[in-house]
C-alpha cells in the first residue's frame, strides 16, 4: 500500500511541476493507399485518442499518442472479378497507431510536430474478420509533420502522414497517406 501511495505521491507531482501534460483528441483522418490496386482519392475516416506531452524547456518536448484511425479505401475495378464474391469494393481499416513527436515551440502559439508512428491494424471490416485481414499488412510504419495552434486549454491541429511501409498483402505494393486534423483537449 505504501508503495501505490508513493507512485501515486509522485506521478501528481510531476504532473503539478507543469512539465507533463495529459489530453484527449478527436479528428477527420483524409486517407489513401497510394498503389495501383488501390483508388488514388483520398477517403474520410476519423481519429481518437489521447496524448501526453513532456516539455524539456518552452521550446523544446515530447509527444507521445495512442490513436485509433479509421482508414477507408478502395480495390480498383481490376480485382472485381476476383473479389466481388468474398469482399466489398470499399475497405475500412482501423488501426492503433503510435506516434512519437518531437515538438518545437511546445508552449507557444503555434507548435511544430514531427516524428515517426507506428500503427497496428486492428481490424478491417469484412463480415468474414480474417478475409479480411489477409488482404493487409498487419503493420505500418510512417512519418509526420505537422502543426498545432494552442489556444489553452484547445489544440487545433493539421498534420500530414507518410507511409514508408508496403500495407498490401496482394498484388502490388501500396503505402499510406494521411492527412489530419482536428482539436485536442489539454486536461493537465
Amino acid at each position: 500500500m505504501k508503495k501505490i501511495i508513493a507512485a501515486a505521491t509522485l506521478f501528481m507531482s510531476v504532473l503539478g511541476y507543469g512539465q507533463v501534460h495529459l489530453g484527449a483528441k478527436a479528428g477527420v483522418n483524409m486517407n489513401k493507399l497510394d498503389g495501383k490496386n488501390f483508388n488514388s482519392d483520398f477517403e474520410l475516416g476519423y481519429q481518437l485518442g489521447g496524448f501526453a506531452y513532456y516539455n524539456f524547456s518552452d521550446f523544446l518536448g515530447i509527444q507521445g499518442e495512442v490513436l485509433f484511425n479509421q482508414t477507408n479505401t478502395k480495390i480498383t475495378d481490376n480485382y472485381r472479378d476476383i473479389f466481388d464474391n468474398a469482399f466489398k469494393k470499399n475497405k475500412t481499416l482501423n488501426y492503433i497507431s503510435v506516434p512519437v513527436l518531437l515538438r518545437l515551440n511546445s508552449e507557444g502559439l503555434i507548435t511544430v510536430v514531427a516524428g515517426p508512428q507506428f500503427s497496428f491494424l486492428a481490424s478491417g471490416n469484412e463480415s468474414v474478420l480474417e478475409n479480411g485481414k489477409k488482404l493487409f499488412k498487419k503493420t505500418d510504419f510512417s512519418f509526420i509533420a505537422g502543426a498545432e495552434v494552442n489556444i489553452r486549454p484547445l489544440t487545433i491541429y493539421a498534420r500530414y502522414v507518410w507511409g514508408f511501409s508496403d500495407v498490401s498483402d496482394f498484388g502490388a505494393k501500396a503505402n499510406s497517406q494521411q492527412i489530419q486534423a482536428g482539436l485536442g483537449l489539454r486536461l493537465f
